[in-house]
């Protein structure tokens, strides 16, 4: 099942920031999301310590990997079936 982006306002900027190194690796990042949010590159885990703006469960994807400061994206599926919601882009916390 393809899904349909959401991103909010919070991520839409931090994505502007990105030099275009790390804008190119979140871009893939995003088209897995597009196509298969369980894709193995992906490293797709519940993300516990944060939940979404109508109480979702929080998903955290990798971009980078071993990397200091590594970048991931933070999501959640909704608001209807067949959209993610992206939070955030942003190094892991």
């Amino acid at each position: 099942m393809a899904f349909t982006l959401r991103l909010t306002p919070e991520a839409e900027e931090a994505i502007a920031r990105l030099d275009a190194s790390r804008l190119k690796k979140v871009r893939k990042t995003l088209g897995r999301l597009e196509t298969n949010p369980r894709h193995p590159g992906l490293h797709t885990h519940e993300y516990q310590s944060l939940s979404g703006p109508n109480g979702e469960k929080v998903w955290e994807a990798y971009v980078e990997s071993r990397t200091p400061a590594a970048y991931r994206v933070f999501f959640c599926y909704g608001p209807s079936r067949g959209v993610i919601t992206i939070i955030a882009v942003t190094p892991h916390p």
